[in-house]
Formats: C-alpha cells, sequence, structure tokens
C-alpha cells in the first residue's frame, strides 16, 4: 500500500464556482448548516429538520476531501484524507450525525486555512516570476517599438527606460547607470553599470564578463536611459533559472522528510491494524458494537499523522523562498538541512576570500622625487597588458588623475620577469629578483627589503634607470572588505573550523589569513590536494561546506557536503556545481544563508516534537475514552495549523546584525 500525502498541492485542485477560495467557503457553510443543526434541538424543529443540515454539513465539509481521496486511490495511492471520510462515515452508521459534521468542518477548515498558509510561502517564490516584464522596447534599424521579451534574438538592442525592470540578461552597450540588482543578487546597494568595451563583441557565452558591463532580467534600471545588448533569451535567463531550480527544489527531499516518510509507511499501516482491533473490542470487553467502533473512529482521527506530513515540507518551502528572497539558491532540503549542521567551512583564497585581482599596496621611493618615480611606471607598465602592470597603472592614476608620463621607447617584455624600455636615453628595468640576478645582482639592504615584503604576501617589482635603483612597488590580492566581519560572524554562529585552500605559496596564504581571522592556512595546493583537505576535514568533523567560484574548486565542491558557490547569477557552471548558489559576489550572504538553515533546522525539530507528541497523547486518550472524537479533531487540525504557521515564520527571518 503507498501511503499519499494530503498536502501534495500540485496534483490537487482546491478552487471552485467561487474562485481559488472555494474550499474556505465550502468549509464556512459546512459551519453554518452544523451550528443550524445544533440550535434545531432547542427551537423545536424536530429531527428531521436537524438531520438535513447536518446531511447539508456533510456535504460542504465532505466535497474537497472525497475529491482528494477519490483522485489519489484512482492512482493507487492512500489519503491521510480517506482516514478522515471513513470517520466521518462510521460516525454517520452509529446516527452520530453531529459527530461527524463536527469533525469534518473542522478538518475542512483546517485543511482550507493550511492551503492558505502555504500559499503565502508559495508567493514568495511565485513572486520572482513577475520580477520580469512582459515586453521590452527593441532598438532596431533606426526604430523603436514594444514586443513581448519571448520575440527578442540574442544579439538585439533594446533600450531601457530610467527606474523600470529590466526584461532580459545582457550587456551595457551604451549609456551609464546604477542598477538595483537585490531582486536577484540580494545587494543592498545599486551597482554602477557602463557600456562594453565591443559592442559587436558575441557575449551570450562569455562566461568572463565583468559586472559592471552586465545587466540581469528583474532588475531595476537607474535614473539614466541605457541600452542593453541581449545575451539570453527570456526564458534562460538568470531569473527563469533560479524560478526552476526554487521549484525544483521542494521536489529534494531532506533527511528529516525521507525519516518522515519512512516512519509513516510503517505507522498508517500499524494505525489501520489498532482501529481494525478497537471495532472488535466488543467481542472482549462488555460494551456494545457502537461504543467500539466510535472509540476506534476517535483513535482513527486521533492518529491520523496530518502535522507529521506537512512539518517538514512547509518548513524547508518557507526556507527556500526565504533564501531566494535573499540572493541565495538552496537547492532542497538536504543542503537547507545539512548547512545548519556544519561545524567547518573550507574556503577558496582567490575570488572568495580575496578580491581577485592584484591590487597596489605599497610604493617605496629609494631615489630621487615620488612623482618621478610614478610617471616613469605608468609610463613603462601602461604599455604591458599583464595584470600586474593594470594594476600599477590603475592604482597610481586613482591618486594621481593627472599625471603626465613620458613617452618611453624600445618597451620589450621579458618573460616571467619583468620589463625593459628607454625613456630620456636611459635604459629602464621593471622587474622581479630573477631579472635583476641576470643584469648585475641586488644590493643586500634592497634584497632583504625586498624578501620582507614578499614574506608578507606581496609580490614585488623593482625599478632601476640606468645603474641606479629608483624604487619597489608591491602588489597583492587583498582581502575582500567584508571577509573579517564575515568569519567572525561564522564563528559566532557556532563554525569551529575556517580554512582557506590555495594554490598560492604558503606564505602568501598566511598573509591573507592573519588579515581576516581565517583559522588555518594550506598554500601549494592543487586541485586534487583540495579534494583531499575536503576530505579530510570530513572525517574530521562529519559534514564540511567548500565555499568556491564553481569552476576552479569543482572537484572539492562535490566531495564536501554542501558545495557553496559564489557570484552565481549568470553562471552556468556554478548554479549547475554547487548545492548552495550566493547569487551576488557577496561573502556576507553566507553567514545569512547559515543562519537561516539554522534557525530552520530548530524549526524542523519542533515541528517533530509537536506532531509526534500529539499523536502520542491522543492515541492513549481516545483508546481510554478519556478524549472522544470532538476533542481529537479539535486537538489533530490545531497541532497541524500550529506546524504550518510555525515552519512560516522562517519567511520573516532577519540575521542577527
Amino acid at each position: 500500500m503507498e501511503t499519499g500525502n494530503k498536502h501534495n498541492h500540485e496534483n490537487h485542485i482546491h478552487s471552485g464556482l467561487l474562485g481559488k477560495n472555494t474550499e474556505l467557503y465550502f468549509s464556512i457553510l459546512c459551519g453554518i448548516l452544523l451550528g443550524f443543526g445544533y440550535l434545531s434541538a432547542f427551537t423545536g424543529l424536530g429531527p428531521n429538520v436537524a438531520l438535513g443540515l447536518y446531511i447539508g454539513a456533510y456535504f460542504f465539509g465532505g466535497f474537497f476531501t472525497a475529491k482528494e481521496a477519490v483522485a489519489t486511490m484512482a492512482k493507487g495511492g492512500f489519503e491521510i484524507d480517506f482516514l478522515m471520510l471513513v470517520a466521518a462515515a462510521g460516525a454517520a452508521i452509529l446516527d452520530e450525525w453531529a459527530e461527524g459534521a463536527l469533525l469534518l468542518f473542522l478538518f475542512s477548515l483546517g485543511h482550507a486555512l493550511e492551503h492558505y498558509a502555504m500559499g503565502r510561502a508559495r508567493k514568495s517564490i511565485e513572486a520572482l516570476a513577475n520580477l520580469a516584464p512582459p515586453t521590452a522596447i527593441l532598438h532596431q534599424g533606426g526604430i523603436e517599438r514594444e514586443v513581448n521579451i519571448e520575440e527578442l534574438s540574442l544579439g538585439d538592442i533594446i533600450l531601457i527606460k530610467p527606474n523600470s525592470k529590466i526584461p532580459v540578461d545582457g550587456v551595457v552597450v551604451k549609456g551609464i547607470t546604477s542598477v538595483n540588482q537585490a531582486p536577484v543578487t540580494g545587494e543592498s546597494v545599486p551597482v554602477d553599470k557602463r557600456p562594453v568595451d565591443d559592442v559587436d563583441k558575441d557575449y551570450s557565452t562569455d562566461e568572463k564578463i565583468k559586472p559592471e558591463n552586465r545587466v540581469f532580467a528583474g532588475t531595476i534600471n537607474g535614473s539614466s536611459v541605457i541600452e542593453v545588448k541581449v545575451i539570453r533569451e527570456a526564458d534562460d535567463s538568470t531569473i527563469a533559472r533560479l524560478i526552476r531550480m526554487v521549484n525544483e527544489a521542494e521536489k529534494q527531499k531532506s533527511p528529516t522528510q525521507l525519516f518522515t516518510d519512512k516512519f509513516e509507511k510503517f505507522f498508517v499501516p500499524s494505525v489501520l491494524l489498532l482501529v481494525a482491533l478497537l471495532c472488535l473490542a466488543f467481542l472482549v470487553i462488555d460494551e456494545p458494537f457502537s461504543k467500539s467502533f466510535y472509540r476506534a473512529m476517535s483513535v482513527l482521527v486521533a492518529a491520523s499523522p496530518c502535522a507529521l506530513a506537512i512539518s517538514t515540507p512547509s518548513a524547508v518551502l518557507s526556507g527556500v523562498a526565504r533564501a531566494a528572497r535573499g540572493g541565495v539558491l538552496i537547492k532542497g532540503g538536504r543542503p537547507l538541512e545539512d548547512l545548519g549542521n556544519l561545524e567547518a567551512v573550507a574556503f577558496d583564497k582567490t575570488g572568495t576570500l580575496t578580491e581577485g585581482k592584484p591590487k597596489l599596496t605599497n610604493i617605496i621611493t629609494l631615489a630621487g622625487k615620488e612623482e618621478d618615480f610614478l610617471k616613469l611606471l605608468v609610463a613603462v607598465e601602461s604599455q604591458s597588458d599583464h595584470p600586474l602592470a593594470e594594476a600599477i597603472v590603475n592604482g597610481i592614476k586613482e591618486k594621481n588623475p593627472d599625471i603626465q608620463e613620458p613617452e618611453p621607447k624600445n618597451v620589450k617584455g621579458i618573460v616571467g620577469k619583468g620589463v625593459s624600455a628607454e625613456i630620456d636615453g636611459e635604459t629602464i628595468l621593471i622587474g622581479n629578483k630573477s631579472l635583476f640576478r641576470d643584469n648585475g645582482g641586488l644590493p643586500k639592504e634592497l634584497e632583504e627589503k625586498v624578501t620582507g615584503l614578499e614574506q608578507g604576501g606581496h609580490t614585488t617589482m623593482i625599478a632601476k634607470k640606468g645603474v641606479t635603483f629608483i624604487g619597489i612597488v608591491s602588489l597583492m590580492d587583498v582581502p575582500r572588505a567584508e571577509a573579517k566581519v564575515v568569519l567572525s560572524k561564522l564563528a559566532a554562529l557556532g563554525i569551529k573550523e575556517m580554512i582557506m585552500l590555495t594554490g598560492d605559496n604558503q606564505k602568501v596564504a598566511e598573509a591573507v589569513a592573519g588579515q581576516i581571522g581565517i583559522t588555518v592556512a594550506r598554500g601549494n595546493l592543487m586541485p586534487e590536494d583540495k579534494v583531499a583537505a575536503v576530505e579530510q576535514l570530513d572525517t574530521q568533523f562529519g559534514k564540511v561546506a567548500m565555499v568556491g567560484d564553481g569552476v576552479n574548486d569543482a572537484p572539492a565542491m562535490a566531495k564536501s557536503t554542501v558545495g557553496i558557490a559564489m557570484g552565481a547569477a549568470g553562471s552556468d557552471v556554478a548554479l549547475e556545481t554547487a548545492d548552495i548558489a550566493l547569487m551576488g559576489d557577496k561573502l556576507i550572504a553566507l553567514p545569512f544563508a547559515i543562519g537561516l538553515s539554522r534557525k530552520a533546522r530548530t524549526i524542523i525539530k519542533q515541528n517533530l516534537w509537536i506532531s509526534l507528541g500529539m499523536v502520542a497523547i491522543l492515541i492513549p486518550l481516545t483508546i481510554t475514552g478519556i478524549a472522544s472524537l470532538g476533542p481529537a479533531v479539535i486537538a489533530h487540525e490545531g497541532s497541524t495549523l500550529l506546524v504550518v504557521f510555525n515552519a512560516l515564520r522562517l519567511l520573516m527571518y532577519e540575521p542577527k546584525k
């Protein structure tokens, strides 16, 4: 026998002639007829009028219950609703029409209110679908016209007006603006956007589009007009994929849900056996069959695991919906529960704990004026496309926007070492220690200064003009501004071990770790070494999360209990490989996700205690006759609604400041 679930909303329709709330209206009509039936006893209308009112109450109270039970039984399933119908039919057989009508009224009212409450959680998810507007202004051949977003093709140019929603994923090709990305990434501050360098390039397969160039469907444009090139069709936008994944997440059962499903498989047949035995109690004890049957029906109601069946799904649905609203995609109940049970988190360094790109950290002038040294650096390094050269030029120009550099000649790159050039007839060398070992070596004092910087995690470049060493510049992939705060919040949440895994050398790893509060730093790691480190943490702590970019760290993320991808908005690989995706490139979303998961685990445990506790109390009370059918129904339906509304508290979850 297959046990079904009365809460499988995807397979049942609860609306009718009176709209989506028909079930609730039927329940209220059932209650009104039941009330008039009770009153008829005091008004002298006679038993036939009361019976007619009770039968009417049976119809309105049992309509949707019977509809669900029959639909499920036709598919070979077994509904909790069926148990309620049997109990109501049993009451009618015993001529206890009032008790049966009370059962159907409270059960149908509880059912209707429960669907209403669960609908609130679903609305948080469905609201995502309404983020993107249905139409866009297509700019084609000098003509602007409004089209449905389904008509847009890759490469089309669309016009986005000020303070309007962006309809599809794309790149900015004209105009400068700021965009509110909170609906997709959870970022609270608008993000500045500017045009791409190459307007004609095909960006639809480019995974490395800069954040300042990219826009997402469902986000809100600022106060400027911009033109956007479409890079994803409407049904493949980030928001569309997010909706699909959140809906898919509902179907993935958590460990607790799997436990309750297994429990129900044994529990429901046991209850049916107990009810059958209680129906035969009149053969053993001195009482009429009617009393044995009535007691059996009371036990049937008391033991129906309605609250147990809905306790975990309602919490998972609410938790996933709240996470999505905060820019975090949690792919189902398992990662939601596992994330809240973690004591260890492993982090990739580059791009996760750090900015992912080198920044100018020190300028040390050894000879002449600093201004002349800066001009020389900009003149030579601006001729190179190396990331370090770009970082040096950008770092200097940020603080000295009006700098006027000389024109270098004969600029030559020296692979793996640096660059040479000529300025004012003198040879300029800028590079690492290896470059100068090939060109006469370094003075001892200068070499010690450079070594000291490198031990602190800096990458150093030495500059020499003619025969004179004129300065040192150092660069570093600096920690994210929020990294230290995030790690302290994780420690406050009970994360005992925070380990950084990186391919960079151990000195760099330790330098970054010391700045942000990482407990353990491991450098010089190949991808397979990261996997081994995650396995070791898993053995030590039982569960471990791996936080990375979803691309280079995919093997380690796959081995972890929970794989968490940073900056997953727009990234196919990150969305596919991770159990949890932080849609915005913001590390601060991690404590929010873990805090939410811990709250969800607490609520799931509370719901289990409420549901199992109520069954454990009601069964002996109804068997002994202390509680009759009416009180059993009230307690039973009360516990079902209690677990649902308890789960809905997750929709209002806010992280601690």
